[in-house]
């Protein structure tokens, strides 16, 4: 019953839906990325290190000019310079997308934390910005309309990521290659090139997650701040079976448990910190064992494309 009261107080409290906003908000930006980068037909794994090179790339542009414009457009090239690696080696030379993916999040976690021990970064989080009335409604107002101002953006990305997949012909090309990759072909298709132009897009919307994570959640850089992030994002695009609404709620859900996870400590004591810092991963893989199959992928997803080979 103590057990049950406390987490009855942590889930009332704005405190934790102030904390599942930020956790929410980086998720979101990665995985509406992931999810085109998915719809095209390649898993991009890489999304940890894109999210990891981009708060860099944030934090050293800040450093340089002490613009937050300046830095979160270095963190866009941050996330896109990896995603370039990642597009042209998986779908230029066709080596394997894993592979790939895993060695750039290494190299960029060993990368980021050498250079940060030599260069002197000074960061900071960003002016707040308050939207009248709608930063009064209880729970959640202060958590979603008392944000600094990098957080609005999320509001931008995630209907142009729909617009882009379900209104443009580059997104029924997109879709195409990620469905039926040899039909796609024989109509006239570059099914590669449309899966690194997915992938690129990823990189630039991890690249704003970079900056948000830094500018937004933490104010500081250091090699540990993703931690695993980047692979909850690409859970929450199976968790949501591939749509963007469905996406969207599973960072939402998976940011809830993050939020719980800081929060319930405060009103209840018993829980092992051991297994409090695995809480928002347990919720993440039970998700996936619940829906992964239960939905349908793109047809053609981690599939490599060789024109003339089925």
């Amino acid at each position: 019953m103590d057990f049950v009261n406390g987490l009855w107080d942590a889930i009332s409290t704005a405190s934790t839906y102030q904390n599942a906003a930020l956790f929410a908000g980086l998720l979101i930006f990665a995985a509406s990325g992931e999810w085109v980068a998915e719809r095209s037909g390649t898993i991009n794994i890489s999304v940890e290190g894109m999210l990891l090179s981009a708060a860099f790339t944030s934090a050293v542009g800040y450093t340089v000019t002490e613009s937050f414009v300046v830095g979160i457009c270095c963190g866009v090239l941050g996330g896109m310079v990896v995603a370039g690696v990642q597009a042209e080696m998986s779908h230029r030379l066709v080596a394997d997308q894993f592979v790939v993916g895993l060695t750039l999040n290494i190299l960029i976690l060993g990368l980021a934390g050498f250079l940060d021990r030599e260069i002197d970064l000074t960061t900071k989080t960003a002016e707040k910005v308050q939207i009248p009335l709608l930063h009064r409604i209880p729970l959640v107002g202060d958590a979603i309309f008392d944000q600094p101002w990098p957080f609005y953006l999320l509001f931008v990305v995630v209907p142009v990521s729909w617009w882009l997949v379900f209104r443009t012909r580059w997104g029924l090309e997109v879709r195409a290659s990620g469905e039926d990759p040899q039909a796609a072909d024989v109509s006239g298709i570059d099914v590669n090139k449309r899966r690194r132009q997915a992938i690129y897009y990823a990189g630039l919307t991890s690249g704003l997650g970079g900056a948000f994570l830094l500018f937004v959640q933490v104010g500081r850089f250091d090699e540990g701040v993703v931690s695993g992030r980047g692979f909850i994002a690409i859970a929450a695009v199976i968790f949501g079976g591939w749509t963007l609404r469905g996406t969207v709620a599973g960072c939402v859900i998976f940011a809830l448990a993050l939020g719980l996870r800081l929060q319930l400590p405060r009103y209840y004591e018993g829980v092992p910190t051991e297994l409090l810092q695995a809480f928002p991963f347990l919720v993440t893989i039970l998700g996936m064992a619940i829906f992964a199959k239960r939905v349908r992928p793109p047809a053609a997803l981690a599939r490599p494309f060789i024109r003339g080979l089925k």
